[in-house]
């Protein structure tokens, strides 16, 4: 049995045991975010189905250009999903609702970046779902064929070529150093340092 001194002082220090153990998902999507929640998920649904990971796909537009819609990057990578020219005009072939090809139009962007995201990740290979998430996101920042060239050198050293996180991500293929630091960091942001934020818009992976 506690003293009442002693209960008193566990009284005071509750309080800051309980702030301590809250999940990251208590971090709050930013105000800029929030009219965007439902065509995001709107077309993340269409795309992808009822689970898609609207939450990860949120967390990205995040990490892109921290929901700017006329944001241009100094690569001249334009809108909320940051499209380079050449994967716009590539995109708006491939995919008849993205014909108009508008990267700076928020609908046009969200719908892009989901339908790309859907485009890559049907193409890698990967044992979970979270390691072929982490390698879409990978992809998406540098390009497929990286992967590809990833995977072979990972499984050339023993490790295992289906898995990004502590595996994958540790090869370098051929990027130039400051490329692929970027390009590590880019899902490793997303996933775990944005995506929380986002945890109560559903379907996150790998937390």
């Amino acid at each position: 049995m506690l003293l009442p001194t002693r209960r008193r002082a566990w009284a005071g220090l509750l309080p800051l045991l309980l702030a301590s153990c809250q999940p990251v998902y208590a971090q709050q999507a930013p105000e800029a975010a929030r009219p965007y929640r439902a065509e995001l998920t709107r077309n993340a649904r269409a795309v992808v189905g009822l689970g898609a990971p609207v939450a990860l796909f949120a967390a990205q537009v995040h990490q892109e250009s921290a929901w700017r819609a006329g944001a241009v990057s100094h690569v001249g990578a334009s809108g909320l999903a940051q499209f380079m020219p050449a994967t716009a005009d590539w995109i708006s072939g491939l995919f008849p609702d993205l014909a108009i090809n508008d990267p700076f139009n928020p609908s046009w962007a969200l719908r892009a970046l989901v339908r790309y995201d859907a485009w890559l990740y049907a193409r890698v290979r990967a044992a979970t779902a979270c390691q072929a998430w982490a390698m879409t996101l990978s992809a998406y920042n540098g390009g497929l064929g990286w992967i590809s060239r990833d995977q072979a050198l990972a499984s050339r050293q023993g490790l295992d070529p289906l898995v990004w996180f502590g595996s994958v991500e540790r090869v370098n293929a051929g990027r130039s150093a400051a490329n692929w630091r970027e390009n590590r960091a880019y899902p490793q942001h997303i996933i775990y340092t944005h995506q929380p934020r986002y945890a109560t818009w559903g379907g996150t992976v790998c937390l």
